[in-house]
């Protein structure tokens, strides 16, 4: 284990949907909420939650789109520049640059309370702590569905274990917030042999090569993918202490 918590952000996406359905023709990680880059805003909030640096992984537009903007990038945010095939591969170009152990990953659309993110990751560590179990890849954050296109389901144990991911419809949802082991990524050889081309099917494969990840359902998030949820996630920031 390294010292430390390394904070990780999923953000090589174009975003498309977003872009789609506002007027702002810029990478979702640069969309202003609370008067701040998405971006920014997902470093500050998961080096306030505990870790001591974050690894964003963005693409090649981002990058070129925020030199212009000439954006201050924290010195406790490094980014990573990978023009990725799909989420799949984001989460894999981590373990290029991470150090072994445990890390806190978010994508960068997930806008969670603070309160919430902080107690995410103080219950993620007594559970992996308590738990020592070699099996344990992680836990993910999830939260109840309410009709969001395109979710995530998670079929959860009523003490906190997942036992499939997939489309099957329950009542629990992935929330983009994960604190996983570096341990994962010995299973990225079996992804990409498996054709694999996204995040939620790599999650899904580890659970059904026998490792484990457990669940802790988290309130208040908001997953922005289209403009509905940008506005959304902006009236959630003004009430946010």
């Amino acid at each position: 284990m390294v010292k430390g918590l390394q904070g990780a952000i999923i953000a090589a996406g174009r975003g498309e949907r977003l872009r789609n359905s506002t007027r702002d023709d810029i990478p979702k990680p640069l969309v202003k909420l609370g008067g701040e880059a998405m971006l920014l805003r997902q470093g500050r909030a998961l080096i306030e939650a505990g870790a001591s640096s974050v690894v964003a992984v963005i693409n090649s537009e981002t990058a070129r789109v925020a030199s212009e903007m000439a954006l201050e990038i924290p010195p406790s945010v490094h980014l990573v520049v990978r023009d990725t095939a799909n989420s799949m591969e984001t989460m894999l170009a981590l373990g290029d640059v991470l150090e072994p152990g445990g890390f806190i990953a978010a994508t960068v659309d997930a806008v969670i309370p603070q309160v919430e993110l902080a107690r995410f990751v103080n219950e993620s560590r007594r559970k992996i702590e308590d738990c020592g179990e070699k099996k344990l890849a992680g836990v993910l954050a999830v939260t109840r569905w309410r009709g969001e296109a395109k979710p995530l389901f998670a079929d959860v144990t009523e003490n906190g274990l997942i036992l499939r991911l997939g489309n099957r419809q329950t009542s629990m949802v992935t929330a983009g917030l994960y604190f996983l082991s570096t341990r994962v990524f010995d299973y990225a050889a079996d992804a990409r042999r498996a054709g694999l081309d996204a995040l939620r099917r790599f999650l899904a494969l580890i659970i059904e090569r026998g490792m484990r990840l457990d669940a802790i359902e988290i309130e208040g998030s908001i997953d922005v993918d289209e403009a509905p949820d940008l506005d959304a996630a902006r009236i959630a920031i003004r009430k946010m202490p």
